[in-house]
């Protein structure tokens, strides 16, 4: 990976941990000379975020690193956070989990979010 993709990916970290912050979730970009060796982003209980800020979509590709570095690091369920130039944050998750996700949250559900094994 060059150093402008570098700097372009660690930008988007920084970039989407302030929506989290500001949001409420004390949500942390990885070290930056750790590329690989952890999460890109931690603290979003439940979820392990694997962040992209590209042009050309290449969500199998991603989603396939996403479900590797979940269960290597044990952090939850994995979801590709992505955006193009002048685009929204988009989130991508395998239907499965998102409905876990959304049952839990419905009003009246006392379950957890989620947990490993379900």
């Amino acid at each position: 990976m060059g150093a402008k993709s570098q700097r372009k990916g660690r930008a988007a970290e920084l970039e989407l941990s302030r929506i989290f912050q500001g949001h409420g979730y004390d949500v942390r970009p990885g070290n930056p000379l750790n590329y690989g060796k952890e999460p890109d982003l931690t603290g979003l209980p439940g979820i392990h975020i694997e962040c992209k800020r590209a042009e050309a979509l290449r969500l199998s590709e991603w989603m396939v690193q996403a479900e590797r570095d979940a269960q290597r690091f044990q952090d939850g369920t994995p979801a590709v956070f992505f955006r193009w130039s002048r685009s929204p944050w988009m989130v991508c998750m395998k239907l499965p989990d998102w409905l876990t996700i959304f049952q839990a949250a419905k009003p009246g559900n006392n379950r957890k979010i989620y947990e490993k094994g379900e």
